[in-house]
């Protein structure tokens, strides 16, 4: 058995039942390069390297359908296939359980982000039936179903109307039914003053923001600039009692950098931080920090 065989089935062994997509290497042993598994497929994204001849071998051996994507283009490209079986771009995965639909074209993301599983599997065990959750810059709507699953009525909001669409496909291929919750297209930061204004408040809060964005009007919000900010915003339509996620994998931002931004927006809240799930052993990228109000 190959070195890429075995970092395979060792991850394998030690994921939650139900689950089949994670990662298999971490920039290591093969350092800037990463290789996720995703149910039959492998994905190897690159960065600032090229694929090695004997990488690309020990990809053939697993007659599996192959992906490669770059992590340094400015262009965000879809993933192209390079070896094994051609099969559907489109297909379901499974984690914890859950069933989601993931798409290797539709673009530089594939529809679920695997660093995320420990936290979804929290936000599951902390819904229950009558809670209202808000998901903000929801991507394919991941954490609603994951609370939807648990009894809560979920908002999921995004500024990207395909999203929501894929956000209803994920619900209703775990049996959920979408016209049963809220979905809400435009800015994050609009709509939680709308909430506001409305006082319209929510039980739980997801907030995982891209690191960049600019707004229709020009204005450039930053994570390490104004998460902070945006954590005031929510919990101004956090009920009394209620929690938020809050959660970035900018780079630029340190874990206690990232906990001074989140009290700043909570500072009367208790904060407690997570991990990154066990497959993602390189970079501790991904920061976490549960606020109780």
């Amino acid at each position: 058995m190959n070195i890429l065989e075995e970092r395979i089935q060792q991850r394998a062994a030690q994921l939650p039942p139900q689950t089949n997509a994670y990662r298999v290497a971490d920039g290591s042993p093969w350092p800037d390069i990463f290789i996720d598994s995703l149910s039959d497929r492998l994905l190897v994204s690159l960065r600032n390297t090229t694929l090695p001849r004997g990488l690309k071998d020990l990809l053939t051996a697993t007659n599996r359908p192959v992906y490669l994507k770059r992590l340094d283009n400015d262009v965000k490209e879809a993933p192209k296939h390079i070896c094994g079986p051609l099969v559907e771009p489109r297909f379901i995965i499974q984690e914890n359980g859950v069933r989601y639909i993931m798409d290797m074209d539709a673009g530089y993301s594939q529809g679920i982000f695997l660093d995320q599983r420990d936290n979804r599997a929290t936000v599951h065990s902390r819904c229950h039936k009558g809670m209202r959750l808000l998901n903000t810059f929801s991507y394919t709507g991941a954490f609603s179903v994951c609370a939807a699953l648990a009894g809560a009525t979920t908002t999921t909001l995004d500024l990207a109307q395909p999203c929501l669409t894929w956000c209803r496909e994920n619900m209703e291929l775990n049996g959920i039914d979408p016209t049963q919750h809220f979905f809400c297209k435009g800015d994050t930061l609009h709509w939680l003053d709308r909430f506001a204004r409305q006082g319209r408040v929510f039980d739980a809060i997801v907030l995982d923001p891209p690191t960049f964005s600019r707004d229709a009007k020009g204005h450039i919000w930053r994570v390490e600039k104004d998460y902070g900010k945006l954590v005031a915003k929510a919990l101004a339509c956090l009920a009394p009692g209620g929690w938020m996620l809050c959660t970035t994998n900018c780079r630029k931002v340190s874990t206690a950098d990232f906990r001074k931004l989140v009290a700043s927006g909570a500072p009367n809240a208790q904060l407690s931080t997570s991990p990154m799930t066990f497959d993602f052993d390189g970079e501790q990228y991904l920061k976490t920090i549960w606020v109780q109000k």
